[in-house]
């Protein structure tokens, strides 16, 4: 049985208006360590877009050079997420 249900969270979430009522969401359907590690992401997608150098962003946010080359790979693709994510954040 395939229990990934990500599209109705995040049709769910889309839906919702009140930044505050996500986050807490989040906070308690996420352990602690994982919204450390999304949230450390989110910065790392940020810096990568700021053009901060990737052994930078390893000494700042304690990432592995591994994970930076990860995101920074999406980052590039043609129509990505992350950057489609970033260009509506920069909007607010």
């Amino acid at each position: 049985m395939k229990l990934y249900r990500m599209d109705e969270i995040a049709k769910t979430l889309a839906a919702i208006e009140d930044p505050k009522v996500i986050e807490d969401f989040l906070n308690s359907i996420l352990t602690e360590k994982e919204v450390f590690d999304i949230s450390s992401r989110w910065e790392l997608v940020k810096y990568l877009d700021e053009g901060t150098p990737q052994r930078a962003i390893a000494n700042d946010l304690g990432l592995s050079l591994c994970k930076i080359t990860r995101g920074s790979k999406e980052l590039q693709k043609n129509h990505s997420a992350f950057k489609i994510v970033l260009d509506f954040f920069k909007k607010l």
